[in-house]
């Protein structure tokens, strides 16, 4: 075993043509190739994956049943391993209490920093809140009343209501005789009691004294003792002369008012915890409320046809309805009126509920009775089934008729009152996590200045935690997040650099690390950062191992692996390995695009469109600065722009977001914006992802695209099926009848080791063709329904040539480059490119009106050089057809075949959300205001 390698010998997961390949350590290796060529099976499925088996393995046969086993790749052997740590482009947690403060842990930090060296303020006169040592409440006493009348006091009610019987009753059993009533001193009489609809002051008296040198500190000592236990942590004292008072605390309070908090701790500052989360909204920042656009989406109709189908929704809405009734008998108004010519305090009536009780006549089997009902209102009625999550009608009323809201109490800072006046250098903790990442190192620099020279001391190994975690990852180019984003927000390729941050932070050695891309989201002019980040990981001791189409990733590696020749079947080989200089003098498909043999071709005129634009007025959602923005139609249109400059905002959340609504009265709310003009020249829009087409190994290309109901039904339509009585079902491996029982379906079989991985085995039965023999002897030109999901879509073209509806599938499949996967293919193994082709190539089948607009995320994500060239001559069939394309992307060689360019910046963030630049590639790399442009410019040359 060489110890300088990772050696792998008879790799065949997947498509691996039984490949062996050594894998230099303490370097950075780059693989790359064609999408779906084998890249991510070689890395993540066998070197990964055995990895993690092996890991545990090392765990006790018992902890290892609660584990769940992990199988073993097929691969003959693998020495040299190291430890595994493997950052992919999932996104992270979907739970909304994670943020990338959390997920970081620097804001664990930042809590401690607030718990040991801020400064309190009173949430009444927002002056400095004090502690007081017993000591020092005796000197001050001392100082400010020497030789006056005074009275120790213990505050025990503040401003509120009741008549406070048992208060009086409970101190007179203590022994105590007089109490302080809202500024004037009283004994404390038999059956005492105050007017219960007034507010009050009621403080104990604990101790009258004239201060002089009689008093011993003794005898101060005590009564002050007894006065904080009486009034939880607080003394008052009252001056006779001038009838003024003074709090003290041994916690943090307020001299002025007596308003005191506990001494913090870092859960004082957790969202995550009852003792700092606002109360409101529990720590989420954000609330659900009643949405009344949804609720009333047609003005022109009553406020009943409105409702049907919020009543449709409930299980029992003749309660509601009957009260919806009465308050129109209230305002004698007919309950057909329209919704817009309904008067405004009925309208308010409905939705905040009336004062006074309600007389409603309800029919219960056949029983006519009057009841008093108090209706609360449609507002409270709604929110209440909203937040009851054992409500089974919660979630759909949230979905139809909710919407999010900052929290009014907190505005979205997630922490109670008190958490939040606790500051260092003039800003709470909440101010701070709204702070991007780069003002946040700032701010971390600048933050000691402000403080007491003991609370540097105690800042000091904090600060500099802290400041080293943000370092990290602003090498990675996430200088525009903020520690209060919410990790479900993220993209996978933030989510991915933030843990290769973290993973920098931890400083380990002899690590195996294998990365996924982790160039995806990022602009041109970060990804020099982001190579020596990977750098410095592996100069620290480490082997890493990154899965990238990149030129400057894949030209900056100290070894590359080029995976190919080209995809699914006729892939899995490994056609060149050794350094990048001398890859460039191979004959292999990604050389040849490196040293530019081969090259995506510039159009030599840009398409003028069809005349028409979309137009979007006053887009201000995230951090957009009232983005006005035009979309010529009929034309390619890429919006390009630094990470975090609020491309994703401005396409995905609102624009899409618009049209989804007005198309097909999506759920999903757009983020803010005035106005949308031109919507007359679309029919539809429609988002192309990288997600994949199916969640089970069920979903297939045939079953995505549709063809296979009429693969079935052409089955089923054949002579011996039509004398046997088969239906189409027959011909589904999901459901009884035609499927093998013995593995439902699945083609495998489970068989349980105990201790061991679960092994799956081709079903002995029907030999993994996953139908029944009397089913599979059913065949068209020779061919059973199992052959012909087993049959590529290249053998697919050919063979269902006669058939028009099936082959106009096929062949754009084929099209689209997936000529080399099969029709029955499980979904789950589709890489996200090949998964984005399928959806694609299924559009271009159907019937085009030339009126849709087509919306892609960075669809280059996982592609090859090639796959790239292929995927864009798909989009401009797509143009050809009339349609419009948009594509958020930062990949040049897209950005050079735009019709229209709009760039967003100038930067990430708070600096970011105008455009700077639009119109042709080459009118953007002559704009000065451009970042894009520069890097445009010398692709254009």
């Amino acid at each position: 075993m060489n110890k300088d390698f990772i050696e792998i010998y008879g790799a065949r997961e997947h498509n691996l043509k039984n490949i062996d390949v050594k894998i230099p350590r303490n370097e950075l290796v780059v693989i790359t190739g064609l999408s779906g060529s084998g890249k991510s099976s070689l890395a993540f499925d066998t070197i990964y994956a055995e990895g993690q088996r092996r890991y545990i393995e090392t765990f006790s046969s018992y902890a290892r049943q609660f584990l769940g086993g992990l199988e073993r790749p097929d691969v003959d052997k693998i020495d040299g391993l190291s430890p595994v740590i493997a950052i992919e482009q999932k996104t992270t947690n979907k739970n909304p209490r994670s943020t990338v403060g959390t997920i970081t842990e620097i804001y664990d930090f930042l809590r401690l920093l607030f718990a040991r060296a801020s400064t309190a303020y009173s949430i009444e006169t927002n002056e400095k809140m004090v502690a007081y040592t017993d000591d020092q409440i005796i000197e001050l006493i001392r100082t400010q009343y020497e030789g006056k009348k005074i009275a120790i006091l213990s505050p025990i009610v503040r401003s509120r209501k009741g008549h406070y019987r048992e208060i009086f009753v409970t101190y007179s059993k203590k022994g105590f005789l007089q109490m302080r009533i809202d500024g004037e001193l009283q004994d404390i009489a038999p059956g005492m009691m105050l007017d219960r609809y007034k507010t009050h002051d009621i403080e104990l008296l604990v101790d009258k004294v004239i201060l002089n040198d009689k008093i011993t500190d003794q005898r101060l000592r005590s009564s002050i003792d007894q006065a904080m236990h009486q009034g939880n942590g607080i003394t008052m004292i009252l001056d006779y002369e001038t009838n003024e008072t003074r709090f003290f605390s041994r916690s943090l309070m307020c001299a002025a008012t007596g308003v005191s908090y506990a001494l913090p701790e870092p859960n004082t500052f957790s969202f995550n915890s009852p003792k700092g989360a606002c109360p409101t909204c529990t720590g989420l920042g954000e609330l659900k409320v009643v949405n009344n656009d949804k609720l009333f989406q047609d003005k022109n109709k009553s406020l009943f046809d409105n409702l049907e189908e919020l009543f449709e929704t409930l299980k029992s809405s003749s309660r509601i309805e009957k009260q919806l009734e009465t308050i129109f008998v209230k305002y004698s108004v007919d309950v057909k009126t329209p919704f817009k010519k309904l008067p405004q305090e009925l309208i308010d009536d409905v939705m905040n509920g009336l004062k006074e009780t309600l007389n409603v006549d309800l029919k219960f089997a056949s029983v006519k009775k009057t009841y008093k009902i108090d209706f609360e209102g449609l507002n409270e009625f709604l929110s209440e089934i909203m937040e009851d999550k054992n409500n089974p009608s919660s979630t759909t009323i949230g979905k139809k008729f909710g919407k999010k809201i900052v929290c009014p109490t907190c505005e979205g800072k997630r922490l109670n009152k008190e958490s939040l006046f606790f500051r260092i250098d003039n800003k709470n903790i909440g101010e701070v996590a709204e702070l991007d990442l780069k003002s946040l190192q700032k701010w971390i620099e600048d933050a000691p200045i402000s403080m007491t020279s003991n609370q540097q001391i105690i800042a000091h190994e904090i600060l500099k935690e802290i400041y080293t975690r943000l370092s990290f990852l602003l090498d990675v180019g996430l200088d525009y997040l903020s520690l209060n984003r919410s990790s479900k927000t993220l993209s996978g390729g933030e989510a991915q650099r933030i843990r290769l941050a973290t993973q920098i932070g931890s400083q380990l050695v002899n690590v195996l690390y294998i990365l996924d891309e982790p160039s995806i989201g990022l602009h041109q002019r970060d990804n020099v950062r982001l190579i020596d980040s990977l750098k410095k990981l592996r100069d620290i001791g480490n082997s890493v191992l990154v899965v990238e189409h990149d030129r400057d990733m894949i030209l900056e590696a100290d070894y590359v692996i080029d995976v190919g020749p080209k995809a699914g079947k006729n892939g899995g080989q490994i056609v060149w390995e050794g350094v990048p200089e001398m890859m460039l003098k191979s004959d292999t498909l990604t050389s040849k695009y490196l040293n530019n043999q081969l090259a995506i071709e510039i159009p030599t005129e840009r398409r003028k469109g069809n005349g028409n634009v979309l137009k979007l007025t006053g887009a201000s959602g995230n951090n957009l600065k009232n983005v006005n923005l035009t979309i010529p139609l009929g034309e390619l249109v890429v919006v390009s722009g630094v990470s975090g400059s609020g491309k994703s905002t401005l396409i995905n959340e609102t624009l899409y977001r618009i049209l989804n609504q007005h198309f097909f009265r999506a759920e999903k709310d757009p983020m803010p914006y005035k106005k949308l003009e031109g919507l007359e020249h679309l029919d539809k829009v429609i988002e192309v992802d990288q997600s994949p087409i199916g969640r089970t190994p069920r979903s297939n290309p045939a079953t995505y695209t549709g063809i296979f109901s009429d693969i079935r039904s052409l089955f089923t339509n054949l002579p011996e099926a039509k004398i046997r009585g088969y239906k189409p079902g027959r011909f589904s491996f999901n459901v009884k009848g035609g499927r093998c029982e013995t593995c439902q379906g699945g083609g495998l079989r489970v068989i349980e080791m105990n201790f061991l991985p679960d092994i799956h085995v081709e079903c002995e039965t029907c030999n993994g063709k996953r139908f029944n023999r009397e089913t599979l002897e059913i065949r068209f030109k020779g061919k059973s329904i199992s052959d012909v999901l087993e049959m590529t879509v290249n053998e697919a073209v050919e063979f269902f040539e006669a058939i028009p509806k099936i082959y106009r599938y096929v062949k754009m499949l084929q099209d689209v480059g997936l000529g080399y996967i099969t029709l029955g293919q499980q979904s789950t193994t589709l890489s996200g490119g090949e998964a984005q082709r399928v959806k694609l190539a299924t559009e271009l089948a159907k019937k085009q009106t030339g009126k849709t607009i087509y919306i892609l995320d960075e669809p280059t994500t996982g592609l090859h050089f090639e796959d790239v060239n292929v995927l864009m001559k798909v989009i401009n069939k797509i143009i050809e057809f009339g349609n419009t394309v948009i594509i958020i992307e930062h990949n040049l060689d897209v950005i050079k075949l735009a019709d229209y360019v709009i760039d967003i910046g100038p930067d990430g963030g708070n600096k970011g959300g105008k455009i700077v630049a639009e119109g042709t590639p080459e009118e953007i790399a002559n704009n000065p205001k451009s970042v894009t442009g520069k890097f445009l410019k010398a692709e254009l040359k």
